[in-house]
């Protein structure tokens, strides 16, 4: 029969209980058993949303403490040798690998294909050996199966995961797969003896472009696998496995799960002599974005594919809803045009099973449901708040040249040297600062009304002050005003903008207990005035050295929001480049002789397959240039990326015409710098010698080897010292003990480079 599901549900909560849970047990005030109990809690209720939506199956195993990539490495046994752990990985274990321990660093995070979600990389090399540790899975399948719901477990599968994971240097990590498989063929018989209706196994990977090796270890694996397991549901998503069509059909699986909301091109190839004994999953709903979907385009697609199909079809949403918040009817403070045209993930499997119900006996029952369906889309895509003349017009008068800086990036460095009169390795931070208790209640209060806007000024104010004078007291050789006033990076801006609404309940997970709300670009977007001159003009005040204002970039401001689906992004990223200019130019005129605008997410914004590249980079990197075209000389452009790695990247980096570019490196011992330092790259930049996001202080030797090895490949002249992202999330006691450290070491390193020679020249290799 036809059916329906989804691949993964949020694992938050709808007002983030699995943050508030996990916080208040790292703070020591609450026990192992009562955080497992609010995880019990948050599952049951999900659980309960898909079993009342009318979905076929609940989905069990998406739920983590952390991330969902570091469940199966703790599944598989695959503790790193450096955190020294012996036998099964329980909870603790599992979050200290997450944090980071007293003596070894956290596991690296890095973005979940192309997405804005974290995940933590395993580390694998030829010490590496499996042990299946099922103690946080098979808990919850009981837990699910005792409450008489029909199970669908979902994984990473063994090749996604293993692909992920980092190796030693020179290591062949394909070589565990028979090993890693062994694992989970192991898995997939107690999954079977307990009852499991079916076992999803997440390959994305397959939507990238997959070296032949990998390929040709696709059959073996599935077929070890499903010699004795639950039917086997292979899920894919993030783009198109058209170009594996001819292997998929022969893989022994009962289903494959394709996403046409990202690549709705790929149903062709799978429709044509799709085996008769196998089912095709098919994500018609997004699992990415915000908006209700257009059910007329869906159903047209899905009963293309039921006239081919027959029974053996599944309806569902493109990826995992991890990616959306959880429940649209908690918007009530939302314009009602924009509330309308909402679904999150509970409104998702509502419209999953409406579409199931409708394919398969018409929707008589349905058809009120269908009908508002139908009229939200056509309302939203007709409604006259979409548009702005005077936006599109500014956008269409864009010439080739208003992207380009009036002098080179070696003349501007020349003179920004004389301006800003800084030391060698300057140090600085990427922005933000704390996020004390005080400055979150002042917010609160404010956002309720409680706190006047004048007051609000003040607390403010107090928090930029203090986060001055404590930098001054470190001695860091440029400060920021650390963004107290900002709720969220992105978020912060989509309150100011036009054609840009926030929400209330949005809330998605970002990693660990890390939750953001991203806003909701549904307009043309314009800024009505100024975003952030007064913060940056007041805290330049507090000072005599050089204050960095900061900023959000266009292209992460729309790859973290829920963007509109009826205008190309680069268009969108275009409005978001204009209002920023305008934002650059007041910031100059103000004072500020640094500006920073983050791009944390061009890196990830990259297609999955390497031809489609070029063509998303020349409107990326050409938005963010329109930003920063248009100030002086004197005034130094910064930006910011972290999670990614750049090497095959480099030229579109360069062409971004940035002064200064600071990275998350920490985790690579500098290696990136060594494809910096080959492709002769002209700007300063910044590697981040500590992880900021463990609350880890590292020693001042670890420090100093950074920032040699960062030594070895580039010239002091073209470096900076800084950690390797912003610290919000981090408390003052360990930021000052971090950054303590950093200056210190970047003191010394002067000095030694100093004496060596009295010039202040790379240390040698």
């Amino acid at each position: 029969m036809v059916d329906a599901h989804i691949l993964g549900y949020p694992r938050i909560g709808s007002y983030r209980e699995l943050k508030s849970a996990l916080e208040t047990y790292w703070r020591g005030r609450l026990d192992v058993s009562d955080l497992q109990g609010y995880g019990t809690q948050l599952r049951m209720g999900h659980w309960a949303v898909q079993r009342d939506a009318g979905l076929d199956v609940v989905t069990v195993g998406d739920f983590a403490w952390y991330d969902h990539v570091h469940n199966v490495t703790c599944l598989v046994g695959a503790a790193p040798q450096r955190f020294g752990l012996t036998g099964p990985i329980g909870l603790e274990s599992y979050l200290a690998m997450a944090r980071g321990t007293s003596d070894q660093p956290a596991l690296a995070m890095k973005k979940w294909f192309n997405t804005n979600y974290h995940y933590l990389v395993p580390e694998v090399g030829e010490h590496t050996q499996f042990q299946i540790n099922a103690r946080w899975l098979m808990p919850e399948i009981h837990e699910a199966v005792r409450g008489g719901l029909p199970v669908k477990a979902t994984l990473v599968g063994p090749l996604t995961w293993l692909w992920l994971a980092a190796a030693e240097r020179g290591f062949d990590k394909l070589s565990l797969l028979p090993s890693l498989v062994s694992i989970y063929a192991d898995l997939a018989r107690a999954l079977k003896s307990v009852g499991v209706k079916s076992l999803q196994l997440d390959e994305p990977l397959l939507v990238q472009d997959v070296p032949a090796s990998w390929l040709s270890a696709l059959d073996s694996a599935y077929r070890a696998i499903a010699s004795d397991a639950p039917p086997i549901l292979l899920a894919t998503y993030f783009g198109s496995v058209a170009d594996h069509a001819a292997q998929l059909k022969l893989l022994p699986i009962e289903s494959l799960h394709l996403d046409l909301v990202s690549a709705p091109e790929q149903l062709s190839p799978f429709l044509a002599d799709w085996p008769a004994d196998k089912r095709l999953s098919l994500g018609v709903v997004d699992g990415r974005n915000i908006w209700r979907t257009n059910v007329q385009s869906a159903l047209a697609t899905l009963q293309r594919a039921h006239r081919a199909l027959g029974e053996r079809l599944s309806v569902s949403a493109s990826c995992s809803l991890l990616h959306v918040p959880t429940d649209a009817r908690l918007e009530t403070k939302l314009d009602p045009e924009v509330r309308e045209s909402l679904a999150f993930a509970a409104q998702k499997c509502e419209e999953i099973a409406l579409l199931k119900r409708v394919l398969v006996d018409g929707g008589k029952e349905r058809r009120a449901a269908l009908d508002a369906a139908l009229f939200a889309h056509t309302k939203r895509m007709a409604s006259p708040a979409l548009r702005n003349e005077a936006v599109r017009q500014r956008a269409e008068a864009i010439e080739n040249t208003s992207g380009e800086r009036k002098s080179s990036v070696q003349t501007r460095a020349a003179v920004q040297r004389q301006a800003l009169e800084l030391p060698l390795l300057p140090t600085t931070t990427i922005g933000s600062f704390p996020q004390t208790l005080e400055i979150r209640q002042a917010r609160a209060e404010h956002n309720h009304g409680d706190l006047s806007d004048e007051r609000y000024k003040t607390a403010m104010q107090n928090a930029i002050r203090d986060a001055v004078a404590r930098q001054e007291a470190l001695d860091l050789d440029v400060l920021v005003h650390g963004e107290p006033e900002r709720s969220d990076m992105v978020e912060y801006f989509g309150e100011q903008l036009d054609g840009v609404h926030v929400t209330e309940h949005g809330w998605v997970q970002s990693y660990g207990s890390r939750c953001v709300k991203p806003p909701i670009i549904h307009g043309d977007v314009s800024r009505p005035r100024a975003m952030t001159v007064e913060w940056a003009r007041f805290a330049q005040g507090l000072t005599s050295r050089p204050m960095k204002a900061m900023l959000t970039g266009p292209v992460t401001m729309l790859l973290w929001s829920f963007v509109r689906d009826d205008l190309p992004p680069s268009e969108v990223a275009l409005q978001l480049a204009l209002a920023l200019r305008d934002e650059v130019g007041d910031l100059e005129a103000a004072g500020l002789p640094i500006i920073q605008i983050d791009e944390p997410a061009l890196r990830e914004g990259l297609p999955l397959k390497h031809a489609d590249w070029q063509g998303y980079l020349d409107w990326a990197v050409g938005a963010f240039r329109l930003c920063a075209a248009g100030v002086k000389d004197e005034t130094q452009i910064h930006t910011h990326m972290c999670y990614s790695q750049f090497s095959d990247i480099l030229p579109a980096i360069a062409a971004m015409d940035a002064d200064v570019i600071t990275i998350e490196i920490s985790h690579g011992r500098m290696e990136l710098l060594d494809a910096f330092a080959h492709a002769q790259y002209s700007g300063a930049i910044g590697p981040g010698v500590y992880d900021t996001h463990s609350p880890r202080v590292p020693s001042g030797e670890e420090m100093r080897a950074q920032i040699e090895r960062a030594l070895q490949v580039l010239p002091a002249e073209q470096l900076w010292i800084n950690p390797d992202c912003g610290l919000k999330a981090r408390h003052w006691k360990e930021t000052e003990a971090a950054l303590a450290q950093m200056v210190s070491t970047a003191k010394a390193m002067r000095a030694q480079l100093r004496a060596s020679d009295g010039t202040p020249r790379a240390a040698s290799a």
